[in-house]
């Protein structure tokens, strides 16, 4: 292998990790939540002090709940509850994130909920 090919290949490793810290320094709670739930996102719910990150694959909807700053342990939930099911929910004192919790949904609407300290969000029915 000539020394073009192998600066070429440097430089494309390279352009590789600098997008993936860019993507963690621009978005780090989206970042985190895309560590913990499998699928695309679908929705983010913010409020005043976090906001609950949505995702979906193959009928199952995740979700987590992230605090705008992290570090202090506080009371954080998540919970998510497919139509004409129970909720399932995750709910203590964490540091950094309440989650993910899973349910499978197939078609059927979700109803999720997210709370940090004494802010919350609830969705109402989507994804319908």
């Amino acid at each position: 292998m000539d020394s073009g090919a192998i600066r070429r290949r440097l430089a494309a490793g390279l352009a590789v990790l600098t997008a993936s810290g860019l993507l963690a320094v621009a978005a780090p709670g989206e970042a985190q939540a895309a560590a913990h739930c499998a699928g695309r996102k679908v929705r983010t719910l913010p409020f005043s002090t976090g906001s609950v990150f949505v995702y979906k694959r193959d009928g199952y909807v995740c979700a987590v709940t992230l605090p705008h700053e992290a570090g202090t342990k506080r009371v954080m939930s998540v919970s998510v509850r497919a139509r004409g099911g129970r909720p399932v929910v995750d709910e203590g004192r964490y540091r950094y994130r309440a989650g993910p919790v899973t349910v499978y949904a197939g078609q059927r609407c979700v109803w999720v909920k997210g709370r940090v300290g004494r802010g919350s969000v609830s969705s109402g029915w989507i994804l319908c």
